[in-house]
């Protein structure tokens, strides 16, 4: 068989396994709503610029607490309202999905790599690297990951990037044991001692020939870790400890916000409703990857 032959065939079976990937993707129409409201957010954080009415840190001296248009005493000019210092709360909601896409990119990131790393080698070695690894792993789990999260933010000083950092540390054992499982699931199969006696070093082993057919949990893995990170992240914004104002990121706008509760609404329910949107949205999605992934849900 001539190299084009194989190149045709290769992208005929790819072909193929994306057409299965979608049919049980699109058998779970909660994930497709979710699908499609993280590509709308997705969308909003890309053209945030062009969408957002008024630059998000603008301050209108004459337009403090304004409600939203439909609301009495509403201005056209300020959709959803403005927040106590006369900040356009729909440019500010906008441009906060920046922030969070891109928290819920670099935490996934960053816990992903680091976790299959070690669980790569937790996994494949064995013996006491295996223990002492594990170990290590199950003392970060037996902390609350909110309260972790907020020591290691205090240890580092707040900021959205320290918050990333310990959001990451916190999500890494999850990734370490699943991949951990998958490798010990995998390295006794007959093609990693083909493998091996065709003379694959242990790097290659663990990176080109087991990690591929360890990839389906992982992937589901990080998507639920991404909506947990969003939330975590608004979570410490809320606390303090995350971004700091004047960030329009949706945790730091609610924690701005908890004073006008009572007088004014709309402050603390619309950053509210786009976290909840948000994550409920990405957590769909991981449930039809899930479906889709795992042989053992796929319907016949």
């Amino acid at each position: 068989m001539t190299d084009s032959n194989l190149t045709t065939s290769d992208a005929a079976i790819r072909r193929q396994l994306l057409r299965e990937f979608w049919f049980y993707f699109s058998q779970n129409r909660g994930a497709v709503l979710g699908l499609a409201v993280f590509v709308l957010l997705v969308l909003t954080a890309v053209f945030a610029s062009l969408l957002a009415p008024h630059d998000p840190t603008q301050q209108y001296r004459d337009a403090l607490l304004v409600p939203p248009v439909w609301a009495e005493g509403g201005r056209a000019e300020f959709l959803l309202g403005t927040d106590a210092v006369g900040r356009d709360m729909l440019s500010r909601l906008i441009h906060g999905s920046q922030y969070s896409l891109f928290i819920g990119i670099v935490v996934v990131a960053i816990a992903l790599t680091g976790g299959v790393v070690i669980g790569l080698i937790a996994g494949f070695y064995g013996g006491w690297v295996d223990s002492v690894i594990m170990r290590v792993m199950d003392v970060i789990l037996a902390f609350p990951s909110l309260l972790l999260a907020l020591v290691l933010v205090a240890v580092l000083g707040p900021g959205l990037t320290n918050a990333m950092i310990a959001i990451a540390i916190v999500y890494q054992p999850h990734f370490a044991r699943l991949a951990r499982a998958a490798v010990m699931g995998e390295k006794a199969r007959e093609y990693v001692a083909a493998a091996r006696v065709a003379g694959a070093s242990n790097l290659r082993l663990m990176f080109r020939t087991i990690l591929p057919n360890c990839l389906a949990p992982l992937i589901v893995q990080a998507t639920l870790s991404f909506s947990s990170a969003v939330l975590d992240s608004a979570a410490l914004g809320f606390l303090g400890m995350g971004a700091q104002p004047p960030t329009p990121e949706w945790g730091t706008m609610l924690a701005e916000a908890r004073e006008f509760i009572l007088r004014a609404w709309w402050v603390v329910t619309f950053p509210g409703l786009a976290i909840l949107t948000s994550v409920l949205a990405i957590n769909l999605m991981g449930d039809g990857l899930r479906d889709a992934l795992d042989p053992k849900l796929k319907r016949s």
